[in-house]
C-alpha cells in the first residue's frame, strides 16, 4: 500500500469498506470498515490518515460513501449494530464530512424511500444536520472558496435544495414533517446561519483572509425570489442594521453582498430589504451607493417601487427617498425622482386611467420629494413645480370623484406652502379625512426615524410630567363639583315627569295653511322667519291637498328649484328636495315634463342639473314602493320621528309596556303568523316610467351654451347614466320595460369607453339594470344582435378596466346575462317538447 499514490490508495480502501459492508455478517468486520470510513473525515495528531488522502476521500469519495449508505440503509448489518453505534459510525458520517454533499444525498435520500423507519432515519439526521450548524458550515466553505470548483449546474442544484427544502420535505413527509423543516422555522433559521457566516466573513478579512460572498448572496437571492424575504430579511435586516453602525468592516461586507447578488433576483431583494429596515440611514449602511452602481437596483429605487407599484405603505416611501437624499452623490437620483413622480401626478391620462389608490401613492411620494429638497434645489426647480402643479391641479379638480379632487387641493395647498410663491398660499375648503391629513403630514418629513424610535420607548422626562399633572388632578376635582348632587338633599325621583313632548315654541309668525299662500310666501316674501316656516310646512300641504296641488304643482317647482339658502336655514336642502318630491309624487306627470325639460335648458347650473336629477330619481323611488300605511301629511319630514310617550301612572300603560318587554325577550322556537299578510297594491311607478325616461334622452347630443354633456362635463353624465339605470331597475315587469332596456342600451353604447371611471361605472350600472329588468324573451328578441357584442365588451372590462368597480360591476353583468339566456333556452327547449308530446298524441 505504501508504494501506491495517495488517491490510488484511497481508492482501493474505501473499494475494500464497501465489499465488507456488502457480503460480511460479522459485526467485527462491520465496524472496522465503518471506522476505517471515518479515519478519513477525523482530523488531529490522532487521526491515521494523512491530510492528501483526507482531501482526496472528501473530493472523489465521500459522496459515494453517503450513497452506499443510503442504498444499503435495509440491510442487515445495520440493524445488528446497537444504537450507540449507528449514532456514532453510521449517522455521524454524514455530519462531518463536506456539507455540500451531505445535504444533496440527505435531500435525494429523503425523496427516494417511501414512508418506513428508513425513511424517519434520514429525516432525524437531516434535522440534526440543521440543528448543529451545518448550514452555517456549508455556507462558510463557499466563503472561503476551499472546496473544490464545481460546476454551474451543482451549484444551481445545491441552491434549490438549500431554498427549497420546506417544499420538498412537505411533498415527501405531509402530515409528518418535522417543525424544523416548516418555513416559518426554516427560513429564520437560514438567515441565522447566513449572518453566522457573515460573521466569520468579519473576522477572517480582519485577520487578513480573502473571501467570497458571492454563494451567499445567491442564496439571498433565491430564496428572496421564491417569495420567503419577508422571514429571512426579518432576521437580517435588524442585525445588519445594528452591526454596520459602528464597524466599517461590516458595512463593506454587506456592500459586496448586495453587489454579488444576481441581476435576475436584484428586484425581490431590495423590495424585501426597503420594508425590513428601520429607516433610511440603515437602507444606506447597508447597500451603501449600490443604487449608482447597478442599473437594476437603480430602476428599482427610483422607478419601480415609485411608479409602477403601489401596494407598500407610507414608510416604504420615507425609507426609499430618504436614502436618496441622505447622500451628496445620491441627491441627483433624488431630483430626478421628483421630476418623474411630478409628471406622473400633473398627467391627465394617469388622472382618468390610474386606480385611486396608485395616484394617492404617486401623490405621497411627490410631497415627501418635495419636503427632502434644500433651498437651492427648490429655486432651480421651481418653474417646473409651478407649471406641473397648476396642470396637475385641473386634471385633478377636472375629475368627477370626491377623493381625487381634495387629493389635488391637498397637494396643491402644500406645494404652493412648501415654495412660498411672492407670500401667497392656495387655500381650499374640503372635509378632512385619513388620505388628506396623512398627506399633510408629510411636508414635515422625520429626521433621525431610529432614534426618534428608541427615544420613544424609554421613559418620559421629569419636565413632561410635571407639566401634565396639575391639569390631570384637577381634572376629577372640577368633574366632582359639576357632577356630583348633595346626598342631603331631598330626592325627587317618586314624582312623575310632566309629558311636554308635544310642546312647540311659540312664534311670532304662524305657518301658512294654503298651498298658495306658501307660493306667495317664497315668492315675495323677505323675512326669514316665514320662509323657513314655509319650507317647513311646505311638504305635509302638498301631500295632504292633493286637488289644490295640482293647480300650483309646475310654478312651485319652479320657484323651489331657483331658490337659494339666502337665510342659511337649518335644513335647507332637506326640505327643498323632500317638498319637490312630494311633488312630483302628487302631480307626477306635468312636474316630470316640468323637470325634464328643464334640465337640458340654458342658464341652469351643473349643481342645479344635479338637483333634478336626485329629485326625479327618490321620486321614482317612492312611487315603486306600495303604499302600505298613510302617513300623517301634517307633520311633514318628520313623519317618520317614533315619538313615544311617558306611559305615567296608568297601571294599564305599565302592563302593555311590560308585556311588549317580554315578548321582546321571549325565544319561541315556533311561532305563528302575528301580523296578516300585506294587502297587493298597485305600483304607481310603472304606468309613468316613461315620463321620467324617455325625456332624459332626448338632447343629450346637444351642447349648450352653459352645458356640454359628452364634453367636459363629465360629472353630470356619470350621474344621468346611472339615474336612466335606475329608472330602468326600477320598472322591472312593468309593460315599457323592453322598450325602455333597448334605448338604455343604444345610449350607453356611445360612451361605454369613456375616459372616466365614474362614467363607466354608471354605463355598467346601466347594463346590469337591464340585464335584470328586461324579460329574458325581450333580451333575445330585441337585442340579439347587440348581446354578442355587449358580452365582448363586459369581458373585455372584467381583464382590463383599471377600476375595481368597473370591473366587480362588469363581472356581475356577464352572470345576470348569462343566467337570463339560460333561463330562456331551458323555457323554449321546454315548450318545444311539450308541443312535441301534444303532436305524439
Amino acid at each position: 500500500m505504501e508504494s501506491l499514490a495517495p488517491d490510488t490508495e484511497v481508492r482501493v480502501a474505501v473499494a475494500q469498506c464497501f465489499r465488507t459492508l456488502a457480503t460480511s455478517t460479522d459485526t467485527k468486520d462491520i465496524v472496522t470498515a465503518l471506522q476505517t470510513l471515518h479515519s478519513y473525515l477525523d482530523e488531529g495528531p490522532a487521526s491515521r490518515t494523512t491530510s492528501v488522502q483526507r482531501a482526496e476521500f472528501r473530493r472523489a469519495h465521500f459522496t459515494r460513501t453517503l450513497e452506499f449508505l443510503v442504498s444499503n440503509i435495509h440491510a442487515d448489518w445495520l440493524a445488528g449494530l446497537t444504537a450507540a453505534q449507528q449514532t456514532e459510525l453510521w449517522e455521524s458520517l454524514f455530519l462531518k464530512g463536506p456539507p455540500e454533499q451531505a445535504l444533496l444525498v440527505l435531500m435525494e435520500g429523503i425523496g427516494a424511500l417511501r414512508d418506513s423507519t428508513n425513511l424517519d432515519r434520514l429525516v432525524s439526521i437531516t434535522e440534526k444536520f440543521l440543528r448543529i450548524g451545518r448550514l452555517a458550515d456549508l455556507l462558510w466553505s463557499y466563503c472561503l472558496e476551499t472546496g473544490p470548483s464545481d460546476s454551474p449546474q451543482l451549484r444551481e442544484t445545491l441552491l434549490g435544495r438549500i431554498v427549497a427544502l420546506p417544499d420538498v420535505t412537505a411533498n415527501r413527509l405531509h402530515l409528518k414533517n418535522k417543525r424544523l423543516f416548516l418555513p416559518q422555522q426554516y427560513y429564520p433559521l437560514l438567515a441565522t446561519e447566513m449572518l453566522t457566516a457573515l460573521e466569520r466573513t468579519c473576522r477572517a478579512l480582519k485577520d487578513g483572509t480573502d473571501c467570497s460572498l458571492t454563494f451567499v448572496a445567491q442564496t439571498l437571492g433565491k430564496v428572496c425570489i421564491q417569495g420567503h424575504s419577508g422571514l429571512v430579511l426579518a432576521v437580517l435586516a435588524p442585525r445588519l442594521s445594528a452591526c454596520t453602525r459602528s464597524d466599517m468592516v461590516w458595512q463593506r461586507v454587506c456592500w459586496k453582498l448586495l453587489q454579488n447578488v444576481p441581476q435576475r433576483w436584484m428586484e425581490s431583494v431590495l423590495t424585501g430589504l426597503v420594508q425590513a429596515v428601520g429607516g433610511p440611514d440603515a437602507l444606506g449602511r447597508i447597500i451603501g451607493n449600490l443604487v449608482l452602481t447597478n442599473k437594476k437596483a437603480q430602476f428599482v429605487i427610483t422607478h419601480k417601487l415609485l411608479l409602477l407599484q403601489y401596494k407598500y405603505e407610507t414608510q416604504v416611501l420615507r425609507i426609499v427617498l430618504g436614502y436618496l437624499a441622505a447622500d451628496r452623490e445620491r441627491r441627483p437620483l433624488l431630483i430626478q425622482v421628483l421630476r418623474s413622480v411630478l409628471q406622473a401626478w400633473a398627467n391627465p391620462s394617469a388622472v382618468k386611467h390610474t386606480p385611486l389608490e396608485q395616484q394617492l401613492y404617486v401623490s405621497k411620494a411627490l410631497l415627501l420629494s418635495v419636503s427632502l429638497l434644500k433651498d437651492s434645489e427648490l429655486q432651480e426647480l421651481r418653474s417646473e413645480l409651478l407649471q406641473c402643479m397648476l396642470g396637475g391641479m385641473q386634471s385633478h379638480l377636472d375629475s368627477s370623484v370626491v377623493r381625487i379632487r381634495r387629493m389635488g387641493m391637498v397637494v396643491g395647498e402644500c406645494l404652493s406652502s412648501h415654495m412660498d410663491i411672492n407670500k401667497t398660499k392656495l387655500k381650499f375648503e374640503y372635509d378632512q379625512d385619513e388620505d388628506t391629513l396623512e398627506l399633510l403630514s408629510l411636508m414635515t418629513p422625520m429626521t433621525g426615524g431610529e432614534a426618534e424610535a428608541e427615544h420613544v420607548n424609554g421613559v418620559e422626562s421629569p419636565q413632561e410630567t410635571s407639566e401634565t399633572t396639575p391639569s390631570t388632578q384637577n381634572a376629577p376635582s372640577q368633574n366632582k363639583t359639576k357632577t356630583d348632587p348633595d346626598s342631603d338633599l331631598d330626592s325627587d325621583d317618586e314624582l312623575t315627569p310632566y309629558d311636554m313632548s308635544g310642546d312647540q315654541e311659540t312664534s311670532k309668525a304662524s305657518p301658512p295653511r294654503y298651498l298658495r299662500d306658501c307660493l306667495e310666501t317664497l315668492i315675495s316674501s323677505e323675512d326669514s322667519l316665514r320662509v323657513e316656516l314655509t319650507l317647513r310646512v311646505a311638504e305635509g300641504l302638498v301631500r295632504k291637498n292633493v286637488f289644490a296641488t295640482r293647480e300650483v304643482s309646475v310654478q312651485l317647482t319652479k320657484v323651489l328649484l331657483h331658490m337659494e339658502d339666502k337665510y342659511s336655514i337649518n335644513g335647507f336642502l332637506t326640505l327643498r328636495q323632500a317638498t319637490m318630491v312630494a311633488l312630483i309624487v302628487t302631480d307626477c306627470i306635468s312636474v316630470t315634463q316640468y323637470l325634464t325639460t328643464e334640465f337640458y335648458s340654458l342658464n341652469y347650473s351643473l349643481r342645479q342639473r344635479l338637483d333634478i336629477l336626485e329629485v326625479l330619481t327618490l321620486a321614482a323611488q317612492e312611487l315603486s314602493k306600495p303604499m302600505t300605511e298613510k302617513r300623517n301629511p301634517s307633520l311633514g319630514i318628520a313623519a317618520g320621528t317614533d315619538l313615544t310617550p311617558y306611559p305615567g301612572d296608568n297601571p294599564v300603560q305599565w302592563r302593555e309596556v311590560v308585556e311588549k318587554r317580554i315578548q321582546s325577550k321571549t325565544k319561541r322556537l315556533r311561532k305563528g303568523a302575528t301580523q296578516p299578510p300585506a294587502k297587493a297594491a298597485p305600483n304607481r311607478y310603472a304606468p309613468v316610467a316613461g315620463h321620467f325616461f324617455f325625456p332624459l334622452l332626448s338632447n343629450y347630443d346637444k351642447p349648450q351654451v352653459t352645458f356640454d354633456l359628452l364634453g367636459g362635463d363629465h360629472l353630470v353624465l356619470g350621474r344621468v347614466v346611472h339615474t336612466l339605470g335606475l329608472f330602468m331597475h326600477l320598472a322591472v315587469n312593468a309593460p315599457i320595460a323592453a322598450q325602455m332596456g333597448c334605448a338604455l342600451l343604444d345610449f350607453v353604447w356611445a360612451v361605454r369607453y369613456h375616459v372616466d371611471q365614474m362614467v363607466r361605472r354608471g354605463v355598467l350600472f346601466a347594463v346590469c339594470s337591464v340585464f335584470l329588468s328586461m324579460p329574458s324573451e325581450n333580451l333575445l328578441v330585441d337585442l340579439s344582435d347587440q348581446l354578442f357584442e355587449t358580452r365582448t365588451w363586459l369581458a373585455d372590462v372584467a381583464e382590463e378596466d383599471p377600476d375595481a368597480d368597473c370591473r366587480s360591476l362588469a363581472i356581475q353583468s356577464l352572470v345576470l346575462l348569462d343566467k337570463s339566456l339560460k333561463k330562456q333556452l331551458q323555457d323554449q327547449q321546454a315548450l318545444s317538447m311539450e308541443s312535441l308530446s301534444q303532436r305524439q298524441q
